[in-house]
């Protein structure tokens, strides 16, 4: 109660000095609000306060005992020979990897909500609740891609935190974050509250390396969120979990004022499927897609920067099947517009596996009504819509020469695809026109088009070789639509 008087005192003494021809009322409107901001945050951290837990994962591997090491292979192998000859072969030695997290009890019966990333390959995963008291945990359930997982302690009169409607946020709403990382190496595990506004929805954030987390429609905040707080959660004045709190933005490692949270709703269908043993399913339709800019939407006669662009089809896919193409801007789907990428995926992903969706597209600027039969997406490693990585090109002091180079087209210098130039550059294929230069400040430079970008179609002209390249650029007048394996591209005619 001191920190608050404490609070109320500078507060009093601010307001006035920065605007002293405020009315006393006005100032005593502030004063009520700010008290009752306070409050709120101090009734939300109570309770829920007691509902937020500390997870500790442990994992045990085994290590290779080390017979010293010379620097030189060789000697190493007769070193290792040599020891194990007389005292025979060591046994493994076992290290045990810790991590740890937060999470927050949703149900009377034990359930808990965190990360996915917090308890993945843990062997043993211990509870410590605020009151002190721990419990071993069990995995019900995880979901790689949404990074949400579902454990389940065996305790009685436990708490919960109730979640609420995620889609009635708005930009500017206090919330607040709670975790609880330290729990099982503090005397006092009582969880840590901090207090925000959203700064903004829908956010995304690249996957991780190897891992097929889809990290879209993310609520960002500005409350203080570190490591360790992953899995708690965030939430509105009302006491309801309207987030999982799952990254932050750093370039330092610690907190710089920018947070994500996955939004509740997004975890309410996916803690359903987890408790219930079931493995979590997104549907799927088998493309590739972009957004589009403002040079697409112009291209193709749109009137706002709306709707996602058809980049790939995947062979024998459902996309293909309901008769979608490469180069079709999707529109609409179920009547519902789409306004981006993110939008889109969110939409199939939710759709229920083998609901049929109604698809309007624009296809050489005229509309098409298609229907598309949603399927079970696969799992990462049979994703056949996964391009290989683009290459970078430098200068390397053995790159292979190419046979041909022709001169710049709207200030891009592109080479044939070779097998030499292929396996320099791990690419699986040598079809296609790989870019080496982008002039300064050319059409293409202002496209969006990169050193490295492989040019597969030129306004829909399909470019195998070097020569579909000359016929496809010599016959494209005005602004050309070009395709890469990253998306379309639009090179105006200057």
């Amino acid at each position: 109660m001191q920190n608050r008087r404490l609070i109320f005192v500078f507060l009093s003494l601010f307001f006035p000095l920065t605007n002293l021809s405020v009315p006393v009322k006005a100032e005593e409107t502030t004063q009520v609000n700010t008290i009752n901001l306070i409050t709120a945050v101090e009734d939300v951290a109570t309770q829920v306060g007691p509902t937020v837990v500390s997870i500790l994962s442990e994992k045990t591997e085994a290590v290779q005992p080390r017979y010293g090491s010379t620097g030189n292979p060789y000697q190493d192998e007769l070193f290792q020979k040599f020891f194990e000859d007389f005292f025979g072969e060591l046994p493994q030695r076992e290290f045990k990897r810790s991590g740890f997290g937060s999470g927050v009890i949703i149900d009377a019966k034990g359930y808990i909500l965190t990360n996915e990333h917090v308890v993945s390959d843990a062997d043993n995963l211990t509870v410590t609740l605020p009151d002190g008291r721990k419990f071993k945990a069990v995995l019900k359930g995880t979901d790689p891609r949404s990074d949400l997982a579902v454990i389940k302690i065996d305790a009685p009169d436990l708490p919960v935190a109730p979640l609420g409607d995620s889609d009635k946020l708005r930009t500017g709403e206090w919330v607040v974050a709670i975790g609880n990382p330290f729990g099982h190496l503090l005397s006092d595990p009582h969880p840590t509250v901090t207090s925000g506004v959203i700064s903004a929805l829908q956010r995304s954030l690249p996957s991780r390396a190897g891992r097929d987390t889809n990290y879209t429609d993310l609520i960002q905040t500005d409350a203080a969120i570190n490591p360790g707080n992953s899995g708690g959660p965030l939430v509105n004045l009302k006491g309801e979990v309207i987030g999982i709190n799952v990254a932050i933005f750093t370039t330092s490692g610690g907190y710089q004022g920018i947070g994500f949270a996955i939004p509740s709703n997004s975890a309410k269908r996916i803690v359903e499927q987890l408790i219930a043993g079931k493995q979590v399913e997104y549907g799927w339709i088998g493309i590739s897609i972009q957004d589009l800019d403002y040079r697409l939407s112009q291209y193709f006669g749109l009137d706002t920067v709306q709707g996602a662009m058809v980049s790939k089809v995947l062979e024998g896919g459902p996309a293909e099947k309901g008769g979608l193409k490469e180069g079709d801007v999707i529109l609409s789907i179920d009547k519902n517009k789409v306004q981006n990428v993110n939008a889109l995926l969110k939409y199939i992903g939710n759709s229920a596996v083998n609901k049929k969706i109604d698809v309007q597209v624009l296809r050489n600027k005229k509309i098409a009504d298609l229907e598309i039969t949603v399927a079970k997406r696969p799992s990462f490693d049979e994703n056949g819509m996964i391009l290989p990585e683009q290459p970078e090109v430098g200068s390397p002091d053995n790159e292979p020469a190419a046979p041909q180079e022709l001169k710049p087209w709207r200030g891009i210098t592109v080479k044939e695809i070779t097998p030499e130039i292929a396996s320099y550059f791990k690419l699986n294929f040598t079809e296609g026109a790989i870019i080496v230069n982008i002039d300064p400040q050319s059409p293409a430079d202002e496209s969006g088009l990169r050193k490295g970008d492989v040019i597969i179609s030129i306004n829909q002209n399909p470019v195998k070789t070097l020569g579909d390249f000359i016929k496809a650029t010599k016959n494209a007048g005005g602004n050309a639509l070009v395709r890469t394996l990253r998306g379309f591209f639009v090179i105006d005619e200057k």
